[in-house]
């Protein structure tokens, strides 16, 4: 059994004082190991909302515009209010942030439950709960990239971020397949009852824990405090070329998330059980490689692994394009889960390891913003493709327009000097 599980609990404050290379060492911490256990509970449910909710809006419309336009409903308001998000937890408690946005949470899960158990919901009523959930989410994301400074230290967040990622992803493998199980067994409704409850845990951690402070701005005015973590980005170039990959990662790549409904329904006649599965096979991919990660401590050589995990994820995605096997789907679910969190996990350490501490949250927004934000614009047009043109060909063109965006960055990013990535 791992050591951290009975150590005493370790303050920020002599975190310094672990010995050098232990493995997992922000589980050391008392105040990340309780938050990361805490979201481990509320992701599964999520995973298990997102789950459901696909195959709800796929039951009552076939429609992959439909799925397109909820996906974007739930992006959008990240899209919209993201930066004032990032600004918002540079000035207040993040921890209060994040318990606030929690208990907000619970609110569109349950309408969404009790509508779908009523027998009464409608598409608009999930694009409505989403669009909810999308406002939360553009305070909730900033604050919660934010606070992972706060509770470890800065030799530790490489090893923050990964575990917080491995969370993320061990979810997205627990929650489909409970979701799966659940609508097979339970119906629709239970997934949304489970999610609202999932958020119980998470609140009570929150109060717990006892962060090391907040980093306030200045007085600045709204306008001047956001442009100035704009600033600090474009000033940078290696954060500014894996802002600009992630921001085509997300116009073009990570929709394709949006089209399997169809892919599970229509192409490979799986059902809800498809499609579970296909989205747990992306989860064991991610969850893999974030704990690679984490168990390494460091990426030492981010130079190659940044572009190099962007690449595979290209080269999955073009390959589910082509892919008519079901189970060749599933590996390649796999190999696009691994290559997008390593990416991802890798460039916001990195991010995260160059940025002062008072434009910590601003210019994480910015990193969600490209992330999540641009989403809705993705979803919107891959659904729209879809409809129109099909689905495996609208994925076709979208994963080699990554695969150009990719090969680009790498050529781009190994020319900076490695020193700066190292």
């Amino acid at each position: 059994m791992p050591a951290f599980l009975f150590s005493p609990a370790i303050s920020y404050h002599n975190r310094g004082q672990m010995k050098n290379g232990q493995r997992f060492s922000a589980l050391y911490v008392r105040d990340f190991r309780l938050f990361w256990f805490g979201q481990i509970v509320s992701l599964s449910g999520t995973w298990m909302h997102s789950v459901a909710q696909s195959w709800l809006v796929y039951s009552l419309t076939k429609s992959p515009l439909d799925l397109g336009i909820v996906a974007s409903l739930s992006a959008l308001p990240i899209l919209l209010l993201s930066l004032f998000g990032g600004m918002i937890a540079d000035k207040y408690p993040k921890r209060n942030i994040l318990i606030i946005t929690q208990i907000l949470s619970v609110l569109p899960a349950l309408a969404v439950a009790v509508l779908a158990d009523m027998g009464t919901i409608k598409v608009w009523h999930v694009c409505l709960t989403a669009s909810f959930l999308g406002i939360v989410n553009a305070f909730d994301v900033p604050a919660r990239q934010a606070f992972l400074a706060e509770v470890v230290s800065r030799g530790d967040i490489t090893n923050a971020i990964a575990l917080n990622s491995a969370a993320f992803n061990g979810a997205r493998v627990i929650g489909p397949v409970i979701a799966g199980f659940v609508i097979a067994h339970l119906g629709i409704p239970a997934c949304f009852y489970i999610n609202a409850a999932s958020f119980v845990p998470v609140i009570f951690v929150m109060w717990s824990i006892r962060a090391k402070g907040v980093i306030k701005t200045g007085g600045g005015g709204t306008l001047s405090d956001i442009a100035e973590g704009w600033r600090f980005v474009v000033g940078k170039k290696p954060i500014l070329y894996i802002m600009t990959l992630i921001a085509v990662f997300s116009l073009c790549g990570i929709p394709y998330i949006t089209l399997l409904p169809v892919l599970a329904g229509d192409i490979f006649h799986n059902g809800a059980k498809g499609l579970s599965l296909l989205v747990a096979s992306a989860g064991a991919g991610s969850f893999l490689a974030a704990m690679y990660i984490a168990f390494k401590g460091e990426v030492k050589r981010k130079d190659i692994h940044i572009p190099l995990s962007g690449l595979i994820f290209s080269l999955a995605i073009l390959g589910i394009s082509f892919s008519m096997n079901f189970h060749l789907s599933m590996l390649l679910m796999f190999f696009a889960g691994w290559g997008i969190v390593g990416f991802l996990a890798t460039s916001n350490s990195f991010i995260q390891q160059s940025v002062p501490d008072g434009l910590r949250g601003r210019v994480m927004s910015l990193y969600i913003l490209v992330f999540l934000g641009f989403a809705p614009l993705g979803n919107s047009v891959i659904g729209f493709t879809a409809d129109v043109f099909g689905s495996m060909a609208s994925l076709k063109v979208f994963a080699v327009l990554c695969l150009f965006g990719a090969i680009v960055f790498a050529r781009m990013f190994r020319r900076l000097d490695e020193t700066a990535c190292a």
